[in-house]
């Protein structure tokens, strides 16, 4: 009269193993009942009907009685309509309507329809990996979920379309649940995936002119920088950072398995494919909340910045962004995670993007332009510029101006490089920063284990990767030192300088950092000395 079935709950984007227990009294009552214990949200809760006309139309008569369902640990909440398979089949098992005794090996996690149909659930690849490490080698799943999961090796994903399909699954692993099952396991080829050539549209090769914008969008993408544009309306800011995913590199195995993740929480990851294959590229409209940058919810839901992780996170117009709102992204920016606590709750996601932003110089957007007269006064321009925070401005590693393109480059015929051509040069920066920090791991004080964070930009580098691969020459850290006087530049603006050097060295395939490369690096943190002095 007792039937044990497990099934996972995910909070944020990691996913925990429930125990499922079913127990009917055997007495017969007027009509069938059901009570759900375990701290079931609503949707739970409303499993029942769901679960009582699924089983009724697969053509199973149960006997009307008391039906308790336990959802272990019971002090954890749940929430979902992943519940519905494992509580169906824990009820037919109660019954007997199962040849199977055990199926502890097993995790089921699906939405029953009234037809007994399996639809498709959120969250479904943190459930694999958490059955992964379980040590639970079978996860019975709904077909549209099938290739999200399977690209966690270790587990066998059955994807199945019906509770009735479910049924002669289990049954044919035998009474120990060990026996061969008659299905097959779904298997992807991940690597072949990630292989895959992504073609994008947008090509560097219609830009015209703009040919320092260029290099510092290129040294951006080869060490992950952030980058600050400005420049008048027109002048080409939105058009060059559309661009910018056209010159980044493909993501890592590591690096994919996390963004998708973080997508299939979130209910956006195409089912088709089963793995986020390109950087991720999140460009939000600035009426958007600090909720819907940051994350938030009762349940906290991940934000902008966690589905741009590992990619690219574009703010076109930032000082019409709200203030309360860009303020958010200093510790994500500092930090590579967002820690979202509510009362029930408190759940981190990771945030470790590449910003892109772009502005106007002043509100009419003509300040120091050549061919038009700006119209605002000095009041105007400093509170326009002031809506972005110095402390913001500090986190950004470079910071250009792009000028109004001229009417010969615009017109001029001489072929621009192409983004393969930068791709390419991009690649081989990367290239050496994953040898490079792959060879000199950082371990954590005291640990003789790898770190758990793995590094693999420039832009990512703690402060003791910083000293240990950003050594200077005298004439460097006299070049260095006389800026940050001059200039009154912050510590972390010193630290992020010596990022970009590594970046602009790497991109030369230079082993160390020379006067050349600190210059360049320099050259990109002075134009917030000019607006925002």
């Amino acid at each position: 009269m007792l039937f044990k079935a497990r099934s996972a709950a995910v909070y944020g984007i990691d996913a925990h193993i429930i125990d499922v227990e079913v127990d009917f009294s055997g007495i017969k009552t007027q009509e069938e009942t059901f009570a759900t214990v375990g701290l079931p949200d609503a949707a739970v809760r409303e499993s029942r009907d769901r679960v009582r006309s699924a089983i009724k139309n697969s053509g199973f008569d149960l006997p009307p009685t008391r039906i308790t369902i336990n959802l272990a640990p019971a002090d954890l909440k749940k929430e979902g309509s992943g519940f519905d398979l494992p509580i169906a089949i824990g009820i037919l098992g109660a019954y007997g309507a199962l040849s199977i005794k055990d199926i502890s090996d097993f995790v089921l996690v699906g939405e029953l329809g009234l037809d007994g149909s399996l639809r498709a659930v959120q969250g479904m690849l943190p459930i694999a990996i958490a059955a992964r490490a379980a040590g639970i080698h079978n996860l019975v799943i709904p077909a549209a979920n099938a290739r999200e999961a399977a690209v966690v090796a270790g587990v066998n994903v059955y994807p199945v379309t019906s509770l009735l399909e479910v049924r002669e699954l289990l049954n044919s692993a035998g009474q120990d649940g060990k026996s061969n099952i008659f299905a097959q396991p779904l298997v992807v080829d991940c690597a072949a995936l990630l292989n895959e050539a992504v073609e994008y549209q947008a090509d560097f090769r219609d830009v015209r002119g703009q040919h320092v914008a260029k290099r510092a969008l290129e040294v951006a993408a080869a060490g992950g920088h952030n980058i600050l544009m400005i420049g008048p309306p027109g002048s080409g800011k939105t058009m060059l950072a559309k661009r910018l995913p056209s010159i980044l590199t493909p993501l890592r195995f590591e690096e994919a398995l996390e963004t998708t993740k973080i997508h299939s929480v979130a209910g956006i990851l195409n089912r088709d494919e089963g793995l986020v294959t390109h950087r991720p590229f999140r460009s939000p409209h600035h009426t958007v909340s600090d909720a819907g940058l940051i994350g938030g919810g009762m349940i906290p839901r991940p934000g902008e910045v966690s589905l741009a992780h590992n990619g690219l996170l574009f703010l076109d117009e930032l000082p019409e962004f709200p203030r309360n709102v860009l303020e958010v992204l200093r510790q994500p920016l500092e930090d590579g995670m967002v820690t979202i606590s509510r009362a029930a709750m408190s759940l981190s996601f990771p945030a470790r993007f590449m910003l892109a932003a772009a502005m106007n110089p002043c509100p009419c957007g003509y300040f120091n332009d050549k061919s038009r007269e700006c119209m605002c006064t000095p009041p105007m321009i400093q509170r326009y510029v002031s809506k972005v925070s110095g402390p913001l401005l500090d986190r950004i590693d470079i910071h250009i101006e792009v000028p109004a393109v001229q009417y010969k480059e615009l017109r001029s015929n001489t072929p621009a490089e192409s983004s393969a051509q930068i791709r390419l040069r991009v690649l081989a920066a990367r290239e050496l920063q994953h040898a490079r920090f792959l060879e000199n791991p950082i371990r954590t004080k005291g640990s003789s284990r790898a770190p758990s964070r793995a590094i693999f930009a420039n832009a990512q580098m703690s402060t003791q990767q910083i000293r240990t691969f950003c050594e200077l020459s005298t004439d460097a850290e006299r070049l260095l030192e006389r800026a940050m006087q001059q200039q009154g530049l912050s510590a972390r603006a010193h630290d992020r300088i010596l990022k970009v050097a590594r970046t602009i060295a790497d991109l030369e395939a230079a082993p160390s950092i020379t006067v050349p490369h600190i210059a360049e690096a320099i050259q990109y943190r002075t134009l917030d000395r000019s607006y925002w002095s």
